[in-house]
């Protein structure tokens, strides 16, 4: 790709952007706080935050942003293999540790014995397909979840595609090309929410096609956004845009929900990256969002393990709404704590050492 397709204002940038970290956090507690409540209501039209896996697509769209931010300019004298061994560096020590937790959760849980039914060379398999991201969409019990043992993975296997796809192709393609690839991965967006009604699909292997769908719109959006210098200035500042973001995970179901999600997507979620990454970061919050931004991942890549106990637990007990609430905000609180756990003691020691050996 020729640099001169880009604009100079991103070509002597290099700032960090605070807020869009900021506002990654937020996205990663909308999926937690989701992933309880769907098991409290079947129906999402009843769930104050039924929309909470759309953060899965703003993800896409800060990943592509960044992708081009950070590789852009030096991914030629980098060299792919450079590029592949940094980003496995970076993603996939904390897939092992999901997939581990996952397994001693599967073991573990209390409340359900389904792992006495499965024989230790699934298991095996099941474990080894979470670790390498193989999709393995063979638990029954589990809807057929492409990772069973950290269902969140499933994004991580999208993610790693993008990555693949932008080193050997989008790096080298200019803007226009990137323009009508990403007018055709919205079409295609579109034709998927449209046949099943929403876009929750690419989780499972049902839906798998659907994350291809997902992946490729948002990313392609992101780095458009980001080769485009799309960037709008603006004082909303991270809490301002932290109620923004939430609005679309707190919106109500409808009969025309297919639109509206598409809508949030294809244009709401691009523009909360364009405002973010343009938005003025107010004293004292700098901190905040550095933390925000750095539990995101271990966050998502962590709690799923607890989410099948209290999944199993609810559909034995049926606590009282009173009972539930308070579960579920100490859950919550509980798996920030993890995630701050696993990325301090786990991910950063670990991300550390293999950058000392590379």
């Amino acid at each position: 790709m020729n640099k001169k397709n880009l604009s100079p204002g991103i070509l002597t940038s290099k700032q960090h952007f605070e807020i869009l970290d900021g506002l990654r956090g937020v996205a990663a507690l909308a999926i937690v706080i989701f992933h309880f409540m769907e098991w409290v209501f079947a129906d999402f039209s009843k769930n104050f935050i039924g929309h909470g896996f759309l953060a899965v697509d703003f993800f896409f769209c800060l990943s592509g942003f960044v992708m081009g931010y950070a590789y852009d300019h030096r991914l030629e004298k980098m060299g792919i293999g450079a590029f592949f061994k940094r980003r496995l560096i970076r993603l996939h020590p904390l897939v092992v540790l999901g997939a581990v937790l996952g397994l001693l959760g599967f073991f573990f849980d209390p409340f359900e014995a389904t792992s006495a039914t499965y024989s230790t060379g699934k298991l095996v398999l099941l474990f080894l397909g979470s670790i390498f991201l193989v999709p393995l969409p063979l638990m029954e019990e589990r809807a057929f979840n492409l990772f069973p043992l950290n269902a969140p993975s499933w994004s991580l296997f999208w993610e790693y595609v993008a990555n693949i796809f932008y080193a050997f192709i989008l790096y080298r393609v200019g803007r226009l090309s990137l323009v009508v690839l990403t007018i055709l991965a919205a079409a295609a967006l579109c034709f998927v929410s449209y046949r099943s009604g929403n876009l929750l699909g690419g989780w499972a292997g049902s839906n798998f096609w659907d994350g291809a769908a997902r992946v490729s719109y948002s990313f392609f959006a992101g780095l458009l956004i980001y080769r485009s210098n799309w960037i709008i200035k603006n004082s909303i500042g991270f809490f301002g845009l932290a109620i923004l973001l939430s609005l679309a995970f707190l919106m109500p179901w409808s009969k025309w929900n297919w639109v509206t999600e598409i809508l949030v997507v294809l244009i709401y979620f691009p523009l909360l990256v364009s405002l973010g990454a343009g938005s003025r970061l107010a004293q004292g919050m700098k901190k905040a969002c550095q933390f925000s931004g750095n539990i995101s991942y271990p966050l998502y890549m962590t709690h799923y393990a607890v989410i099948w106990i209290f999944g199993h637990y609810y559909t034995i007990k049926q606590p009282g709404l009173g009972q539930l609430s308070l579960i579920i905000t100490s859950g919550v609180v509980l798996l920030v704590g993890i995630g701050w756990l696993a990325m301090v003691f786990y991910d950063l020691p670990v991300r550390k050492y293999l950058n000392k050996k590379r």
